[in-house]
C-alpha cells in the first residue's frame, strides 16, 4: 500500500508518528515521551479524520 504510519524517534528520543505516501512523509505529529502515545495520536487521526471538515484561511 501507497500510504502508511510510521513511528520514528527524534534526535530528542521522543517518538513521532508519521503520515506517508510513497514514502513521502506528508504530515507528522508533535514529539511523544511514549510510543503508546504516538500510537494514539494515530488511532485518533485514524477515527476522527475522516469526517473532519476542511477549513480554507487563505485569502485570495
Amino acid at each position: 500500500m501507497a500510504h502508511r504510519f510510521e513511528i520514528r524517534e527524534n534526535k530528542s528520543g521522543e517518538f513521532v508518528a508519521y503520515f506517508c505516501h510513497n514514502s513521502e512523509a506528508i504530515f507528522w505529529t508533535e514529539g511523544y515521551k511514549s510510543k503508546a502515545s504516538a500510537k494514539n495520536a494515530i488511532e485518533s487521526i485514524l477515527k476522527d479524520g475522516p469526517g473532519a471538515d476542511v477549513v480554507d484561511t487563505t485569502v485570495e
